[in-house]
């Protein structure tokens, strides 16, 4: 039946603006496990442990600073990177401070079409 998939997607439709209004909770063990895996002889290994331990400092202190900076941010950036930074995979809150500050930078660049000193491309082989 397909009606409660309506219902469901009309749920999440009317949830979505209001998470927007605060930092997500992510978990970030497992995008930390696969890190300090990488580095590890063997799943035993000790500095395995460690690695991990110090991602998830890293990750809690990037939450922080998210928390800062939340406010800050407009709703569609907070919107389309919370998407892309709990799709489909382990989600860390390093990628969700990158994906804003990109859109945010990316907004902030010049128009370049608005530049006395670059104008128009020029093209290939014509003359004036």
């Amino acid at each position: 039946m397909m009606l409660p998939s309506v219902l469901l997607l009309a749920a999440h439709q009317l949830v979505t603006p209001a998470a927007a209004d605060s930092v997500p909770v992510l978990n970030v063990e497992p995008v930390c496990q696969g890190i300090a895996q990488q580095g590890g002889s063997s799943f035993h290994d000790t500095e395995i442990t460690k690695e991990k331990q110090d991602c998830l400092q890293s990750e809690k202190e990037v939450h922080d600073e998210l928390v800062k900076q939340w406010s800050s941010f407009p709703a569609a950036d907070k919107s389309a990177c919370i998407r892309e930074a709990t799709m489909g995979g382990d989600s860390s809150y390093t990628e969700l401070l990158t994906c804003l500050e990109m859109a945010r930078d990316v907004r902030n660049l010049p128009n370049e079409s608005n530049r006395p000193d670059i104008g128009p491309p020029s093209v290939a082989g014509s003359r004036r």
